[in-house]
């Protein structure tokens, strides 16, 4: 464990909490007002500094962070519940659009079906979906909650085998040739 990287986090996710930010936005925000070194690497700081909402998924007890002293468990609670809310606001919107699982067996494909599943019981047109599983095997939890369930009214899903270090780049340079 690092203490840095503990102590910091866990302040981020408790300010968050008593100002009802989400997880990935406080993390962000963190960041930005810490002028952390090396912040532009970072998908968070960039979400925050770009009003682009950035959702964090957390299993309590799965992290480093959350062996920390500082850790409170229910700070990370409502930050995280925030960003379900968030993220099923999200899935709502997602009609024509598209949902990419990278390398996750578990955490997302099962919020992205809950997530999914209540914005169909809510009245949202949420159909036609383009869904895309990339991981280095096959998974049930993927393969069901991402790609076939979710595209089983409409759309299209795929299932992409392979290391993350040669499709990632792929489809970096396929989006950016497309822009």
């Amino acid at each position: 464990m690092i203490e840095e990287t503990g102590r910091i986090l866990n302040e981020a996710i408790k300010e968050g909490a008593r100002e009802n930010f989400g997880f990935g936005y406080s993390i962000g925000k963190k960041i930005n007002d810490l002028n952390l070194q090396n912040k532009e690497y970072s998908i968070l700081y960039y979400a925050y500094k770009l009003n682009i909402p950035v959702t964090v998924h957390v299993a309590i007890g799965t992290d480093i962070i959350h062996q920390h002293p500082s850790c409170d468990g229910a700070a990370v609670g409502k930050t995280s519940y925030r960003d379900f809310k968030i993220f099923a606001e999200s899935v709502s919107k997602l009609e024509d659009g598209v949902i990419l699982n990278i390398g996750c067996a578990v955490i997302l494909p099962e919020v992205f079906l809950k997530a999914l599943t209540i914005a169909r019981n809510l009245g949202c047109e949420v159909k036609k979906i383009t869904a895309a599983n990339f991981d280095m095997i096959d998974h049930y939890r993927p393969r069901e909650n991402v790609v076939q369930r979710p595209t089983s009214l409409g759309g299209k899903g795929f299932i992409i085998i392979e290391k993350h270090e040669k499709t990632m780049p792929t489809l970096h340079r396929k989006i950016v040739e497309k822009i």
